[in-house]
């Protein structure tokens, strides 16, 4: 008999999710997505100043705020026609590094590690070093307490957890240590960006930042224990981990559509030359073609939006709340559910690494194929399209652009001793004018829209991550990509649905 299972909230420390399934024999038959949070910024920016938007849309996300910045400059530079500064570009190239950086160490420690990870069995392992055995007393203490903070609410003694204790303790400290270097991210980006969550300087027409040699240094000092961190701990934790859960790497596959607008400029300005470049692969068939920003609709027949004209794209988008009620079988999530050529894609590490790997790009083919191997998996690049391929693709792009981060603040360096400080060009707003940021958050691809009339905001349109991976059924019916990817999903204990979070986890919502 099928069992509907609801989790609500969903996300471990932050964030707005619920997720509703229907498990039948020990497997979800059916699931349901629904975001409960209206953002509305959409309304909140219609009638401003261009330069709002680039304020106020960092308000969307408060874990990916620099990508809305940037998203939102680069939209009105489309519409204002300026191109700026080669200096511009690499700043914004280290901010934007600086928080996927701190993103994705946050996701995979102390948002995704858990499901894996069994803290209690930690308790259970015999170490040799002295840090580690301080590590065991802490938790110790914690468990002792009956308080146990982040570590509560969770699963543990589930048959799913499959580390041995000595393993389980080790990755406990390094989420302790990531904490920390969350913060050397934030100084990093904070060097450039004035503050974080919400930076200060990356404003249409480039950047208002001039930064010493002081602060060039630092900069570097900085990149460069990041990356030495990454090198050293998170990449290994990542291959320590996952051969005991191989057989995820056939578990959570969704429609196998795949996008990526691509981020981090190159000097071109050529969006196929990013370090992440864009594209878009279709059905699985391994193959990137060129995804077309005019071809994005927006479904919303499950939505709490009032109808209208059926699917538009966000240039002509309309953003009209109207809340009923929660209904899996009519309007169910403020997210509305953006298409592609018609189909669900999936957004994300994943994507990007798969379409750079299909692009030829020589450093992620060696990082990808490197670590297939390492996982006795050589030569199956298929095995990505899983939940496990969630989770290492995630890391293999941070050891990507922490690297690339070592390298744009030593070209920096270089421009500036070479005499080449321009930073920012003026940027006149036009009496009309359409423009559009095609860019990607750490959690996927993004997109700003918008529209000036009288030199002021008349329509502004957002298509964030989150709304294309856990967007609810489209027009025709069609799961969106969490909810596709949960079917089929095994689940022993309805009661404790450790499978269906690991799952959503791997989505980073």
């Amino acid at each position: 008999m099928a069992q509907r299972v609801v989790i609500d909230p969903f996300t471990r420390l932050e964030g707005h999710l619920r997720i509703e399934v229907e498990v039948e024999d020990g497997k979800v038959k059916d699931a349901w997505s629904t975001s409960p949070l209206f953002r509305g910024m959409e309304i909140v920016l219609k009638g401003r100043e261009p330069s709002d938007a680039y304020y106020l849309s960092q308000r969307i996300c408060g874990v990916c705020p620099i990508s809305h910045g940037h998203c939102a400059t680069y939209g009105l530079e489309d519409a204002f026609d300026v191109t700026v500064p080669d200096n511009a570009r690499l700043i914004r190239n280290i901010i934007e590094g600086a928080q996927f950086v701190h993103s994705h160490i946050l996701a995979f420690y102390h948002l995704h590690a858990l499901d894996y990870v069994d803290i209690v069995s930690a308790l259970q392992a015999q170490p040799k070093e002295a840090s580690l055995k301080r590590v065991q007393a802490k938790l110790q203490a914690f468990v002792d307490s009956g308080q146990l903070g982040p570590f509560a609410n969770a699963y543990w003694g589930h048959p799913a957890y499959k580390l041995p204790p000595e393993l389980n303790l080790l990755a406990v400290a390094h989420y302790l240590d990531a904490i920390e270097m969350q913060a050397k991210a934030s100084q990093l980006l904070a060097l450039f960006g004035g503050k974080f969550p919400h930076m200060m300087t990356c404003v249409p027409g480039g950047v208002t930042v001039t930064p010493d040699a002081n602060m060039l240094g630092d900069a570097l000092f900085r990149a460069k224990e990041l990356q030495r961190w990454v090198d050293d701990v998170y990449i290994p934790d990542v291959l320590a981990v996952a051969p005991h859960y191989l057989d995820w790497a056939a578990i959570g596959k969704s429609h196998t559509n795949y996008l990526a607008w691509g981020v981090f400029e190159d000097a071109s300005w050529d969006p196929s030359k990013r370090l992440l470049p864009q594209g878009a692969v279709f059905a699985g068939n391994l193959a990137v073609e060129e995804p077309d920003a005019e071809a994005v609709a927006e479904h919303i027949n499950h939505s709490w939006y009032a109808d209208g004209a059926g699917p538009l794209n966000p240039a002509d988008g309309v953003t009209e709340p109207e809340y009923s009620t929660l209904d899996t079988d009519a309007k169910y999530s403020w997210c509305k559910s953006p298409r592609l050529n018609d189909q669900a894609m999936e957004v994300g590490p994943l994507s990007r690494m798969l379409v750079a790997y299909l692009s030829g790009d020589e450093k992620v083919k060696k990082l990808i194929d490197g670590t297939l191997s390492a996982l006795g998996v050589g030569g199956h690049p298929e095995v990505l399209l899983s939940t496990l391929g969630r989770v290492a693709a995630r890391a293999l792009e941070c050891k990507l652009i922490a690297d690339a981060m070592v390298d744009w603040t030593t070209e920096l360096i270089a421009n500036f001793r070479n005499g080449q400080t321009a930073l920012c060009v003026d940027a006149p707003v036009p009496d009309s004018a359409r423009g559009r940021g095609m860019w990607e958050a750490p959690r996927g691809a993004l997109a700003h829209w918008n529209q000036i009339e009288g030199g002021k905001l008349q329509n502004y349109q957002v298509v964030s991550p989150s709304t294309w991976n856990f967007s609810p059924r489209d027009d025709n019916g069609v799961r969106g990509p969490v909810e596709e990817a949960l079917v089929g999903c095994p689940v022993e204990d309805p009661e404790q649905p450790l499978e269906i979070m690991r799952i959503v986890h791997s989505y980073d919502p």
